[in-house]
């Protein structure tokens, strides 16, 4: 251990180097670098986004240019009559993944509260936390896989049960599987941000007579909703855009679904299905189209959700 001498020396040494770095722009310098390479790394961002937007709409002009605005509202897809309408799809696709967020927040959330507040360590936390980063690891086509061979006969067996037509694949279908590849996403963000809630508002809360309850309720939820919405929009955003699962069981009916239970299409699946047989130049086109309009209500709701995130930090 160094005696006050050898501590003493050091000191001076250190504040030699500093005032020697200051006077010849030693941290100016590095402080500038590191500043460019910031504003380089957010502007490569911008730019990539630009692009991938301006792409698309020069690629989709011809369907742009024909079909108009009535391709937002059209019902009917028959590619050999060249009649093209994108509502079916767009309504599959917001039916599936708002469903599908509706299933996986009944799950994430008490998961979340029970791993960032009541069991934040030890085995039975480790285990759980590790059963959902694997959740999220699995390739979407194992969930296929999975929703075809499990989940369809059992919403088969639920659909004749209801008086459904007994099919198995549709909306729900889809839905479910989304709901469980969505789920470790806002659990895992909900979990960090819920251990994140300092513990002197916990204590307090505590002190004051609140059970555990009444303070998980009225002070850890509350502190941490803004972060908990944001992991549950990274969700939603994930489910809009997944294809190959929702490919497998959601029926690819191109036509407006009449229930949950009914077969449908959303616009990644049908990206997926039907780009490898656009002959047509307007064919492919509206293909492109349909994922620009995919792009655009993406985006459309992240900056909603970048809205009520604000509004619900600016309360809390």
């Amino acid at each position: 251990m160094p005696n006050p001498v050898e501590r003493q020396t050091a000191t001076g040494i250190g504040r030699t180097a500093v005032q020697y770095l200051a006077q010849h722009g030693g941290f100016a310098l590095s402080e500038r670098s590191f500043r460019r390479i910031l504003y380089t790394a957010g502007l490569t961002v911008f730019v990539l986004l630009l692009a991938i937007f301006l792409s698309l709409i020069v690629a989709s002009a011809p369907s742009i240019k024909q079909l108009g605005l009535s391709f937002l509202w059209g019902r009917v897809w028959d590619p050999v009559a060249l009649e093209f309408g994108s509502l079916a799809f767009l309504v599959g696709t917001l039916a599936t993944s708002f469903l599908a967020l509706i299933i996986a927040v009944l799950f994430a959330v008490p998961t979340s509260i029970f791993l960032g507040e009541y069991y934040p360590e030890g085995a039975a936390s480790t285990f759980l936390r590790t059963v959902i980063e694997l959740l999220a690891g699995i390739p979407s086509v194992i969930y296929g896989f999975w929703g075809l061979f499990f989940l369809v006969p059992a919403v088969r067996w639920l659909e004749a049960l209801v008086g459904a037509p007994p099919l198995g694949v549709g909306i729900f279908t889809s839905a479910l599987i989304l709901s469980v590849m969505i789920i470790p996403y806002a659990a895992s963000i909900g979990r960090e941000v819920i251990t994140l809630v300092p513990s002197d508002l916990k204590e307090a809360a505590l002190s004051l007579g609140a059970t555990r309850f009444e303070m998980i309720r009225k002070v850890v939820l509350p502190y941490a909703r803004s972060g908990m919405f944001a992991g549950i929009l990274l969700s939603l955003g994930r489910a809009l855009g997944e294809t190959m699962a929702v490919t497998m069981v959601i029926g690819n009916a191109n036509r407006l679904p009449t229930s949950i239970f009914s077969p449908a299409n959303t616009m990644a699946s049908l990206i997926a299905n039907e780009f490898t047989e656009a002959t047509g130049s307007l064919y492919l086109a509206t293909l492109i189209q349909i994922g620009l309009l995919l792009f655009i209500v993406t985006t459309i709701i992240n900056i909603v959700g970048k809205i009520i995130i604000a509004r619900m930090s600016v309360e809390t």
